[in-house]
């Protein structure tokens, strides 16, 4: 255990102060300034080092929106994401619905900026995403296309018609809805619905897709967006075959390998490869029950950019130290 360090007097602090200033202020480089004070650029930099640990010097970062910059750098690194967003800490205790909000909030403010007018932009049906969809308040003129039927048992305003259709009202793109359930009782009818010239339309518009906004769901209950849908031998079924992670409506393994199951004939959505094709996919996953599945999809290499909280991403980052 190293012995603690004791305060700066007055001239060591002036010294340090100095030595900061050009550092941290007029980006003069180590090697500069132990040239400049006559000594070594390895006690320069354990000067840098105490004047931060002393509280001479703090390093702030006032980001526009609440991120924690390093974890979103540990995270990014971990999977090789082109970009991670983890939110700060709450102040306090937070309940599901407020860390939502916030996901969505955050989500919105990175498909403002990164959108162009050149985009196709798909989205899955997630309670997060729809938030999204309300605080987008400028989008390029680009189409919007549902990527997912709609899930049943929820309040029509959390459908995903209308928050494909919100977010093409914003953009003044065409909007590419599915005008069906996700879930359907067998194949025969998910492939006459999929032959109807609207969903076929939208199912069409999979291949032009430059980005697409998704959920990352586990496969346990209230935690995907079909796992409640399905009867308990039918989920039994899919658990035994290793499903961990959903993301509209398509699973994966531990290691993030598609999973092809009996669900996949009688859902209406994007399938795993067309998601793969998907140059950008900005995939939304919090909470703590889902760090297994949220590791799990970024193994498959399909997600670039993740947003998640900071509880959420220490248990991911965790996983993958421990699985390498």
């Amino acid at each position: 255990m190293s012995a603690k360090r004791r305060p700066l007097g007055f001239t060591d602090s002036v010294q340090a102060a100095s030595i900061a200033h050009r550092f941290y202020v007029r980006g003069r480089s180590k090697l500069e300034i132990a040239h400049e004070f006559g000594m070594s650029r390895f006690k320069v930099a354990r000067i840098l080092d105490l004047a931060r640990e002393s509280g001479l010097v703090r390093v702030e970062f006032d980001l526009p929106a609440a991120v924690e910059p390093g974890l979103s750098a540990d995270l990014r690194s971990a999977y090789g994401l082109q970009q991670a967003l983890v939110l700060e800490r709450a102040d306090r205790r937070e309940t599901r619905p407020e860390m939502r909000r916030r996901i969505g909030t955050l989500a919105a403010r990175l498909l403002e900026e990164i959108a162009t007018k050149d985009d196709v932009i798909g989205l899955s049906w997630a309670r997060s995403v729809n938030v999204m969809t309300e605080e987008i308040t400028a989008l390029p003129r680009c189409p919007i296309v549902q990527l997912c039927g709609v899930q049943a048992g929820m309040d029509m305003r959390d459908r995903s018609v209308e928050t494909v259709s919100r977010l093409a009202t914003v953009s003044g793109g065409e909007a590419y809805p599915i005008f069906a359930p996700l879930v359907l009782p067998d194949r025969r009818t998910t492939e006459t619905l999929r032959r109807q010239p609207g969903i076929a339309e939208t199912f069409g518009q999979f291949r032009h897709l430059t980005k697409a906004v998704v959920s990352i769901g586990a496969w346990e209950p209230g935690e995907s967006t079909v796992y409640d849908s399905l009867t308990p031998a039918e989920r039994d079924a899919i658990s035994k075959r290793g499903a961990k992670a959903e993301v509209a409506a398509r699973l994966f393994d531990a290691d993030g390998n598609a999973l092809s199951t009996g669900l996949a004939h009688h859902v209406l959505a994007i399938s795993h490869e067309e998601l793969r094709q998907v140059p950008e996919v900005v995939a939304l996953g919090y909470s703590a029950p889902k760090a297994e599945a949220i590791d799990a999809v970024l193994r498959s290499g399909m997600v670039t950019t993740l947003i998640t909280d900071a509880e959420t991403a220490e248990l991911t980052l965790r996983l993958a130290q421990s699985r390498g």
